[in-house]
C-alpha cells in the first residue's frame, strides 16, 4: 500500500499546484489548458487502444458494457458522489467543474496498464517501481486537469486509494488469474475511455465516459470464456 499512498499524495500535490493556476488564470487561458489536457488524453488513449489483439472483444465489451453502464447510470452515481464531496469539502467550487474533475481524473488515473500491473507487482512482489513512475505521471497530469477543472481532481485520490490499493491488497489472490492477454485487452478498453475523456476536454462531444466502465468487466468475462470457443480470435 505504500506505493499507492505515494500515488495519492502525488495527485494531491499536483492538484494543489494546479489549483493555484486555476485561481490565477482567466477563462481563455483555462481553455488552452483544456486543449492541452485533451490532446494528451487522446494521444495516451490511442496508444493504449492499439494494444488490443481482440478487436471483436473490444467492440462487444464497449457495446455491452456501455449498455449496462447506461442502465446502471454509473456516471450519474459517480457525479452524485462528487457532488457529495463538494458539499462536504469545497462548497465554493463550481459543482459541474468539481464533479467533472473528480470523474475524469478518477477514470484517467485508474484504467491504464500501469495501475493493474503496478498494483500486482507491488502487492505480490513488493516491487514499487511501476507505481512510483505512475505517481510522477499522475502528479503532472493532475496539475493540468486541476488548472482546467478545479480542486475536484484532488479527490480522485480516494478512487486511487480504493481501486489501486484494493488490487494491491488482493494481488496474491488475483495474480494467478491474470495473464498478458487480459492485461492487454483491459488496457485497450481503458484506452478508449481515455479517448472519450480527451474528446470531452476538447469539447468535441459530451460522452458519458463512466457509463462505459462496465466494459472492463465484460472484457474480463470474454477473455475468461475465450478458451471455450470453437475458434480463436487473433
Amino acid at each position: 500500500m505504500i506505493a499507492t499512498l505515494v500515488n495519492c499524495v502525488a495527485v494531491i500535490i499536483g492538484s494543489l499546484i494546479g489549483l493555484i493556476l486555476h485561481m490565477k488564470i482567466n477563462e481563455s487561458f483555462k481553455r488552452v489548458v483544456y486543449v492541452g489536457a485533451g490532446m494528451i488524453s487522446l494521444i495516451l488513449g490511442i496508444k493504449m487502444g492499439l494494444v488490443t489483439t481482440r478487436i471483436v472483444f473490444m467492440a462487444l465489451a464497449l457495446i455491452v458494457g456501455g449498455m449496462l453502464g447506461e442502465w446502471w447510470n454509473v456516471e450519474g452515481g459517480i457525479l452524485r458522489f462528487g457532488e457529495f464531496l463538494k458539499r462536504r469539502f469545497a462548497k465554493k467550487e463550481s459543482g459541474k467543474d468539481f464533479a467533472g474533475g473528480f470523474l475524469n481524473a478518477s477514470v484517467l488515473f485508474c484504467v491504464g496498464a500501469m495501475t493493474l500491473v503496478g498494483a500486482f507487482k507491488a502487492g505480490a512482489e513488493g516491487n514499487y517501481d511501476l507505481i512510483l513512475t505512475k505517481s510522477v505521471m499522475d502528479g503532472f497530469m493532475a496539475i493540468m486537469l486541476t488548472a482546467a477543472m478545479g480542486i475536484g481532481v484532488a479527490f480522485s485520490a480516494i478512487t486511487i486509494l480504493v481501486y489501486q490499493g484494493g488490487i494491491t491488497l488482493l494481488a496474491g489472490i488475483l495474480q494467478p488469474l491474470v495473464n498478458e492477454l487480459l492485461l492487454g485487452e483491459l488496457t485497450a478498453v481503458g484506452g478508449v475511455l481515455v479517448i472519450m475523456i480527451g474528446l470531452n476536454l476538447l469539447r468535441l462531444s459530451k460522452l458519458k465516459t463512466a457509463n462505459y466502465i462496465p466494459a472492463l468487466l465484460v472484457t474480463i468475462g470474454l477473455i475468461t470464456l475465450e478458451p471455450l470457443l470453437p475458434f480463436t480470435l487473433g
